[in-house]
C-alpha cells in the first residue's frame, strides 16, 4: 500500500457517515437548547467583537477573533472549496453553509467552555479543550490525551496542507520552485511564531481583516460582472444540494459528505482548535467570547467560502467527478482542481487569477499555520501546567516550535492529495474527540450564555461568576473578576438588590 492510499484511508476512517451525523447533529442541538444564538443574538455577536481590551494576561476580543479567524481561514476557503465542488458538486456548497449555520452553536459551546475553565501560564491565558475536559469532566488524563493529539494535528499533520496549496500556486503563477518557496515562507514562520503568543495576535489583528475584505471585494466584482447568471447560480446549489438535479444524482451522498468535511474544515466549528485562540481572550464573561467566536464560522464560510464558491460557479471554471476517473461536469479539461478559482479569476481580468491567488493564498496559510503555532502553545503549556519554569517546557516548547517549521517546509514540497488527506484525518480525529466532550458539558454551556443574557436584561455589562451558574473549578474567574471587573460586580449586585 502506498502512501497517498494508507493517506486516504486513514481520512476516510476519521470522516465516514457517523462523523457527518455527529457534526450536523451537534450543531442542530445546540442551536435548539440555547434558541438559535447565531440568529438572536447577531448583533451582540458584532458588538462584542469591538469591545474589550487586550491586558497583561490575556488578548483583546479582537485578536481572540483574529487568531481564530486566521485559523479559519485558509487554503480550505480556496483550494477546500474548489475540492468540495469537484467531488460533490455544487451541492456541497450548500452543505458548507448548513454546517456553518449549525456550527456556530458548537462554536459558541466550544469557546465559552474554553473561557470558563482557562488557565493563566507564565501569566497569559491559555484555554481550550485539553482544559475544560480536565476540569469539566474531571479528567486529567483524558485532558492530556486530546492535547497530544492537539499537538499532533496542529504542530505535525495540518501545517503542510497550507504552505502546499501556496507553493503549488506561487510556483505555477510566478515560476518560482517550491523549494525556495519553502525555505521563505519557512523563515518567516520562524520568525514569528518564536516571538510567543503575542506577537501572533498582532500579526494576525493585522493581516487577517486586509486579507478577507479584499478577496471578498474581489468576488463581489466577478459575481456583479455576471450578475445575470445569480439566479441560475444559487438554484444550482440548492438543486443539487436537495437531489433535484438530474446531472447530479449519482453524487448526491457526496455533496452532504464534502460539504460538511470541507465545512468543517474550513470553519473548524467544533473541532477545538479556536476554542483554543478564543481561551486566550481578556472577557469579563464566557459567554462575549463564545458570540465572537460563533461570528468568525459565519466570516469564513458565508463570507469568504461563498466568495470563492461564486467565482468559480459563476463563470464556469470547475469540473465535477463521478468517482470513478471520469467527469460528471468538465468546463475546463485538463484544469486541476486547485486552480479553479484562478481560473475563474482570469476570466475577469486575464494573466491576472494565478498571481492574485498565490498572494491570497499566501495571506491565507501563513496565518492559519500562526494559529496552529498558537494552539500547540497551548497544548504544550497545558502538559506542563504547574511546571512551566522548568527546563523540560522550555526545550518541548522550542521542539514543537521547531518540528512546525520543519512540516510547513516539507509539506511545501509534498504531493497535495498525501498532505490534504492527512491533514483532513487530523482535524477529523481533533473533531470526533471534542464534539462528544462539549455534547457531555451542554449543562455548563448553556449557562453561560443564560446568565450573560439575564445580566443584559438588567442592562449591566455581564461579568462572570462561576457559582451564579452552578460552574465548580473555575476559581482564576474570581480573581479577574476581583481584579479587573470590580465596578461590574457592584453594578450586578446593586441590580439584584434593587
Amino acid at each position: 500500500m502506498d502512501l497517498l492510499q494508507l493517506s486516504a484511508e486513514l481520512d476516510n476512517f476519521f470522516w465516514g457517515p457517523i462523523m457527518i451525523v455527529l457534526c450536523l447533529g451537534a450543531g442542530i442541538w445546540f442551536s435548539l437548547a440555547m434558541k438559535f444564538p447565531q440568529v438572536r443574538l447577531i448583533k451582540d455577536m458584532v458588538r462584542q467583537l469591538f469591545h474589550g481590551e487586550s491586558s497583561e494576561n490575556g488578548v483583546s476580543s479582537f485578536q481572540g477573533f483574529a487568531m481564530a479567524l486566521g485559523g479559519r481561514v485558509g487554503t480550505g476557503n480556496i483550494t477546500g472549496v474548489a475540492s468540495a465542488i469537484y467531488a460533490g458538486g455544487p451541492g456541497a456548497v450548500f452543505w458548507m453553509w448548513a454546517i456553518a449555520f449549525l456550527g456556530a452553536g458548537s462554536a459558541y459551546a466550544e469557546s465559552a467552555l474554553a473561557q470558563v475553565w482557562k488557565d493563566e501560564i507564565n501569566g497569559e491565558y491559555r484555554g481550550g479543550p485539553a482544559y475544560y475536559i480536565e476540569k469539566g469532566l474531571n479528567s486529567r488524563w483524558l485532558g492530556a490525551a486530546f492535547a497530544i493529539l492537539a499537538l499532533v494535528s496542529c504542530g505535525i499533520l495540518l501545517p503542510g496542507i497550507q504552505s502546499n496549496s501556496f507553493a503549488i500556486a506561487a510556483q505555477a503563477a510566478l515560476g518560482i520552485s517550491p523549494l525556495v518557496l519553502g525555505i521563505l515562507y519557512t523563515l518567516l514562520t520562524a520568525y514569528v511564531i518564536f516571538g510567543g503568543g503575542r506577537r501572533i495576535a498582532r500579526s494576525a489583528e493585522m493581516i487577517v481583516p486586509f486579507m478577507a475584505i479584499a478577496y471578498i471585494l474581489l468576488a463581489a466584482v466577478i459575481l456583479i460582472v455576471n450578475f445575470r447568471r445569480i439566479p441560475e447560480v444559487f438554484g444550482l446549489i440548492f438543486s443539487c444540494a436537495f437531489n433535484m438535479n438530474a446531472v447530479y444524482g449519482a453524487i448526491f451522498g457526496q455533496a452532504i459528505s464534502w460539504g460538511v468535511k470541507r465545512g468543517i474544515f474550513s470553519n473548524e466549528a467544533g473541532q477545538g482548535t479556536g476554542a483554543q485562540a478564543a481561551g486566550a481572550a481578556e472577557v469579563s464573561h464566557p459567554a462575549k467570547q463564545g458570540l465572537v467566536q460563533a461570528f468568525s464560522v459565519y466570516v469564513d464560510t458565508l463570507f469568504v467560502c461563498t466568495a470563492t464558491a461564486i467565482m468559480i460557479l459563476s463563470t464556469n471554471s470547475y469540473n465535477v467527478s463521478n468517482g470513478t476517473g471520469g467527469f460528471i461536469t468538465e468546463f475546463i479539461p485538463s484544469i486541476e482542481k486547485g486552480n479553479f478559482t484562478q481560473t475563474a479569476v482570469n476570466t475577469l481580468i486575464p494573466g491576472f487569477g494565478g498571481g492574485f491567488v498565490a498572494v491570497a493564498l499566501f495571506f491565507f496559510t501563513f496565518t492559519t499555520v500562526l494559529a496552529y503555532a498558537f494552539y500547540s502553545d497551548s497544548n504544550i503549556g497545558y502538559l506542563f501546567k504547574g511546571n512551566t519554569q522548568s527546563n523540560a517546557y522550555k526545550i518541548s516548547l522550542f521542539l514543537s516550535r521547531f518540528i512546525l517549521c520543519a512540516m510547513v517546509f516539507a509539506g511545501s514540497l509534498m504531493s497535495a492529495d498525501v498532505v490534504w488527506n492527512i491533514g483532513s484525518a487530523g482535524v477529523g480525529a481533533m473533531a470526533w474527540f471534542n464534539v462528544i466532550v462539549i455534547l457531555i458539558l451542554t449543562k455548563p454551556a448553556i449557562a453561560t450564555l443564560k446568565d450573560y443574557e439575564n445580566q443584559m436584561k438588567l442592562g449591566l455589562d455581564p461579568v462572570f461568576i462561576p457559582s451564579r451558574s452552578g460552574i465548580v473549578k473555575a476559581e482564576l474567574w474570581d480573581t479577574i473578576a476581583t481584579r479587573s471587573y470590580q465596578k461590574n460586580i457592584e453594578a450586578l449586585k446593586k441590580a439584584e438588590n434593587a
